[in-house]
């Protein structure tokens, strides 16, 4: 996909920082010990997508996409192939939809563009607001989160032959009391939305009607043909009650709220780990990656590994404010103490395995290339490749002993 990405340009050497380690100089589960600084941003770096297994774009406030290339293990070199600068505003997302062979933007408004960087079709301008996230739905629909909105998009071929599409507005839904900070698909069939103030909206993917409904316990439940709310406890701080990122491994979903991390089991309906202070300021993102580690990111400039381990049977925990996660509701004598604490089985405990420092600024997100590393935006403009320092080692050792194999069969 994206025949587009040609060409080539270096970028400087990393810049050198040292490390604070949380854990100790000795972080033995920690694989990530060399770092590639990926420089061509002016401005903040807010969001990366994903291209392939090798290829990533990140896009920012300079209003610039720069496409790059994670197979690199030379330290002093670096691989930016494409760089894409028709945009008139900060670019907020980044979405590649790869059976149409199109990817969008979302600024001020939604762009749609083809593999030759076209500009297809785009909405017109919001109003006083931007496009935060946007995710694909089921039959050509994509979602996006606009302050306190959800606005449905279709995208409809109208001709082939010209490749000309057009992009219509299907439903906004406004459930929402607050600007909405995370838009995550959950499955083929549902999606989540999570607000500033810790609302959660589950939302069918096909007819975009709501399934699930969870605020703070303030509002009063109704008890009606509604979807039951499912009342969290409040902190003196508004920002611990502040969803920033959801995501999910089809088995568990895993929150960033405030400064704190938390794993909810969607078959028990129960938080099953959680670190409320996870960091030294608020969790920005959060993923489980494909090999089973937890990585999350945060405005204190850091990245944490986390480990999930068993826990043996112990009394029920307070979560801080998760009770948004389906615990079920408290009896008439734990009313009150529903109020301030969330009662729920923790199973696992969650371990810190590694701190990664390199970023002088917010760390805004972060990507997985298996076998190559992982890749982190921030607000300090720079984007840095974090790579697995044992197996560059064995590939600098390789590519060293075949030149030298080459050289004396050149010799003879």
């Amino acid at each position: 996909m994206l025949r587009w990405l040609l060409g080539g340009r270096d970028v400087q050497e990393p810049v050198e920082k040292s490390l604070v380690l949380c854990i100790g100089d000795e972080q033995i589960q920690n694989p990530y010990t060399e770092l590639q600084v990926l420089k061509g941003h002016s401005d903040i770096v807010r969001f990366m997508a994903r291209i392939d297994d090798l290829r990533f774009a990140s896009a920012g406030d300079d209003g610039v996409v720069f496409v790059w290339n994670v197979q690199i293990w030379d330290l002093h070199t670096g691989s930016q192939i494409y760089s894409l600068t028709e945009f008139q505003s900060s670019v907020k997302c980044l979405m590649i939809i790869e059976r149409l062979d199109v990817w969008l933007s979302g600024a001020d408004k939604v762009c749609t563009w083809n593999c030759q960087a076209e500009l297809l079709c785009k909405t017109t301008c919001f109003k006083d607001a931007d496009v935060s996230s946007m995710i694909e739905l089921p039959k050509n629909s994509i979602a996006t989160a606009v302050r306190k909105d959800i606005v449905i998009f279709k995208l409809t071929p109208l001709s082939s032959e010209s490749q000309t599409w057009e992009i219509i507005e299907m439903r906004r839904l406004s459930n929402h009391e607050d600007d909405i900070r995370a838009l995550i698909s959950v499955n083929d069939n549902t999606f989540a939305t999570g607000s500033h103030v810790g609302e959660l909206i589950i939302w069918d993917s096909l007819d975009w009607s709501v399934r699930a409904s969870e605020s703070q316990f303030w509002n009063s439940a109704q008890q009606s043909d509604k979807p039951a709310e499912i009342k969290i406890s409040l902190t003196s701080n508004q920002h611990e009650t502040c969803i920033h990122h959801l995501s999910s491994d089809r088995e568990n979903v895993f929150a960033a709220i405030g400064t704190g991390i938390y794993v909810y089991n969607l078959q028990t309906k129960t938080v099953i780990a959680y670190q409320q202070v996870a960091h030294d300021s608020r969790v920005l993102h959060i993923a489980k990656l494909p090999n089973n580690q937890l990585v999350s990111c945060s405005e204190d400039g850091s990245v944490r590994l986390w480990e999930l381990q068993e826990l043996p049977p112990a009394e029920p925990a307070t979560s801080g404010l998760f009770s948004m996660w389906g615990i079920g509701r408290p009896n008439k004598q734990q009313n009150q103490m529903a109020k301030r604490k969330l009662e729920c089985s923790v199973l696992k405990t969650l371990e810190l395995t590694g701190d990664l420092i390199g970023h002088s600024g917010a760390v805004r997100m972060f990507l997985y290339f298996e076998g190559h590393g992982m890749v982190t935006c921030s607000t300090d403009h720079l984007v840095i490749l974090w790579k697995d320092g044992e197996r560059e080692s064995k590939l600098r050792s390789k590519a060293l002993f075949q030149k030298l194999e080459r050289e004396e069969q050149y010799d003879a």
